[in-house]
């Protein structure tokens, strides 16, 4: 495990933590991290079937105001955007990142300046996007920051392709959670991200999140304090896909399970050698998509009909 984060800086109320933190970084002598579990030994610097190595590496950390509500809030939410990804979506809106790997490798301890000088922006929340891979040197970053007096939440913007196991180990530190639930069939998953677990892996991890963080908490002012917002995307020409995260959101979670249906899809990356999802949702595809809501009685988030 890296040294540079375990110093005078650490106190005794940290062993839980630390104890932790040694779990999650023996995990990467043979990743694991993912449901992948492809083997590699990325402590040596060898190169995951996440495109990751050792330390990790952002393309850019800054103040966001296009969340949801109670993330965003009126002072923004504090992004760090994480470079690589484990999954391979033939429409990723952020591609060059996810899978060209643009960013810039810092340390550990770099990471929890950027947390800190988030902080000082006022920013609500850190907003952690696509931490999978990194989810051992991100946790070690958490744990510096807050010795060093980080004291909003941590958020983990996830695309829902995590383990349990591995979610139980970074939970102390992180209170907030926001997953995608991007399909319910193996086939789906496959064809459109390279991944036919995903699927059974996004509902085993979304059921521990709120398990162990309950849906969303907020404030007096309506901004995040902990639990677990879901995102679903819908697609074009795949509604049937949307109807079943829906309706499986509502028969594990329940009707009043925290959702955001998004609808703002565009073409980017390989998505127009893939058949329909070389086009934007048309109107009538947005109405029936929350016609769905409706009748599914999902009232409980946000709905980007217009976007």
């Amino acid at each position: 495990m890296p040294s540079s984060f375990i110093n005078s800086e650490s106190a005794p109320t940290g062993t839980s933590q630390l104890a932790a933190l040694r779990r999650l970084f023996d995990v990467l002598r043979s990743c694991r991290l993912c449901p992948r579990q492809c083997g590699t030994n990325r402590r040596e610097g060898k190169t995951g079937a996440c495109g990751a190595t050792l330390l990790p590496r952002v393309a850019s950390a800054n103040v966001h105001h296009g969340e949801e509500p109670p993330i965003s809030g009126e002072r923004g939410s504090g992004t760090i955007f994480f470079s690589h990804c484990s999954l391979h979506c033939v429409f990723c809106q952020n591609w060059p990142i996810s899978q060209k790997g643009v960013g810039e490798v810092i340390t550990i301890d770099a990471l929890a300046e950027k947390m800190l000088e988030l902080q000082e922006r006022s920013v609500h929340n850190i907003n952690l996007v696509n931490p999978t891979h990194y989810w051992p040197q991100i946790a070690a970053a958490v744990f510096l920051a807050r010795r060093r007096g980080l004291t909003i939440p941590v958020l983990g913007n996830t695309n829902g392709f995590e383990r349990a196991e591995t979610l139980e180990l970074v939970s102390p530190f992180v209170e907030l959670w926001l997953p995608d639930i991007k399909y319910d069939s193996a086939r789906t998953a496959k064809s459109c991200s390279g991944a036919a677990l995903l699927p059974h892996a996004t509902w085993r991890a979304v059921g521990w999140m709120l398990k162990h963080a309950g849906p969303l908490q907020v404030d007096d002012h309506g901004i995040a304090t902990r639990g677990v917002l879901i995102r679903h995307l819908v697609l074009p020409e795949r509604l049937d896909e949307s109807r079943l995260v829906l309706r499986g959101i509502k028969r594990r979670f329940g009707q009043r399970t925290p959702l955001a249906l998004m609808t703002q899809y565009f073409p980017a990356y390989r998505a127009h050698d893939k058949k329909g999802l070389h086009r934007h949702l048309s109107a009538r595809e947005k109405q029936r998509a929350e016609r769905m809501l409706l009748r599914l009685g999902l009232a409980q988030g946000w709905r980007q009909i217009d976007g």
